[in-house]
């Protein structure tokens, strides 16, 4: 599972009012909900793309801190995509990913990317429970 900060002095619920309707607009019906971390996300069991076996998405709340994203994207093998003759629908299938994280973060995939890159150099700096 995946978690996505906003942008700066942007929150989740104000950039994506709907986030359930947001969802179903980009991938398909929620058929279930999971909990993670407390919070119940929204299930997708069935995505319109078939490159996606399923989909897990929603807010994550944190107790004095802003909400996050959370996203685990569930895909078929390249494999059985090519058994299927599914393989066209993966471009299709990274523009809806990136697209839904860019309206629901305000940050594109390189913003994403050097994001993810501080955290793992702020970790790896921190001194290990001794």
């Amino acid at each position: 599972m995946e978690e996505y900060k906003m942008r700066r002095g942007e929150y989740l619920d104000e950039r994506v009012p709907d986030l359930e309707a947001t969802i179903e607009e980009y991938f398909g019906s929620i058929t279930d909900t999971e909990e993670f971390k407390g919070s119940d996300l929204y299930v997708v069991e069935e995505p319109d793309n078939p490159v996606f076996d399923h989909i897990v998405a929603g807010a994550v709340s944190y107790s004095g801190k802003k909400d996050k994203l959370a996203v685990d994207f569930h895909e078929r093998g390249l494999e059985d995509l090519m058994e299927t003759g599914d393989v066209d629908a993966a471009g299709d299938a990274n523009n809806a990913k990136n697209d839904f994280l860019l309206e629901c973060t305000g940050r594109d995939a390189k913003a994403r990317r050097e994001s993810l890159k501080r955290e793992v150099e702020d970790e790896a700096e921190k001194p290990d429970d001794v």
